[in-house]
C-alpha cells in the first residue's frame, strides 16, 4: 500500500493519521508540489485533479483525503470509526462534509495565506473560520467526539486544519472544548503528528 502524501497538506496528514491510527502497514511517498511532481503525467494517471493525497492499494487508487478515510474504513472492517447503521453513518457524514466545506474554507484557507502565499481575503476566511470553529466548539460542548460516543474517521477529517489553525492566524484560545478533543485525538494510540510551521500566530517574534 503507497499514499502519496505532501508532509504539509492537512488532507494528505488525515489520511496518514488515519492509517497510523488503524496501524496499517503504508509506504508513504512524498510528492514535491514546488516541483510540480502533482501536475506530472505519471501522477495525473492516478489522480487527474492533480491533489494529493492518494492511496494506492494493489491496484485500486483512491484519491481524495476523505474519501480514504472511509476505504480504509471499509476495507478493515472498522465499524467503531465508521458506523454502519444508518444514523451513524449520517452523523459521521455530516462532519465529512464539513471538514470538505467550511473547514476547507476557513481554517484551511486561512493557512494557505501565511504558508503557501495564497491570495485570499484573509479577514473573510478568518472569519469563516471562527464561525465554524464556534459551531464546533458549542457540538463538544456535550461529549467527547464529534459524531458518537468514540472517535472516529468524522474526528481524524476534521482534527489537521483545526490543529494547524493558529498558522493561519486563527487563535484557538476561546475554544475550550476544541483544545480538549485536539488533546484526547493526540493521545490516542497511534497518533502521527501534523508537521508544525513557524506561520501565522506560531511565528517567531
Amino acid at each position: 500500500m503507497k499514499l502519496y502524501h505532501r508532509s504539509l497538506s492537512g488532507h494528505a496528514h488525515r489520511a496518514r493519521l488515519f492509517l497510523s491510527l488503524v496501524g496499517a502497514p503504508c509506504e508513504i511517498v512524498e510528492v514535491d508540489l514546488a516541483k510540480g511532481e502533482h501536475k506530472s503525467p505519471d501522477f495525473l494517471k492516478l489522480n487527474p485533479f492533480g491533489q494529493v493525497p492518494v492511496l494506492e492499494d494493489e491496484g485500486t487508487v483512491i484519491p481524495d483525503s476523505n474519501a480514504i478515510l472511509v476505504y480504509m474504513a471499509k476495507k478493515l472492517g472498522r465499524t467503531d470509526w465508521l458506523p454502519d447503521d444508518p444514523v451513524g453513518a449520517a452523523c459521521v457524514q455530516r462532519w465529512l462534509s464539513v471538514a470538505a466545506g467550511q473547514i476547507a474554507f476557513g481554517p484551511a484557507a486561512a493557512r494557505l495565506i501565511t504558508v503557501f502565499g495564497a491570495a485570499f481575503n484573509a479577514d473573510e476566511v478568518i472569519a469563516r473560520a471562527h464561525a465554524i470553529l464556534k459551531l464546533i466548539d458549542a457540538e463538544l460542548a456535550a461529549r467527547s467526539w464529534i459524531a458518537a460516543d468514540r472517535p472516529t474517521i468524522a474526528d481524524v477529517a476534521l482534527y489537521s486544519y483545526i490543529a494547524a489553525a493558529p498558522e493561519g492566524n486563527v487563535d484557538l484560545s476561546p475554544y475550550a472544548n476544541i483544545r480538549a478533543w485536539l488533546g484526547r485525538i493526540e493521545a490516542l494510540p497511534g497518533f502521527t503528528p501534523f508537521t508544525k510551521t513557524a506561520a501565522g500566530l506560531n511565528a517567531v517574534a
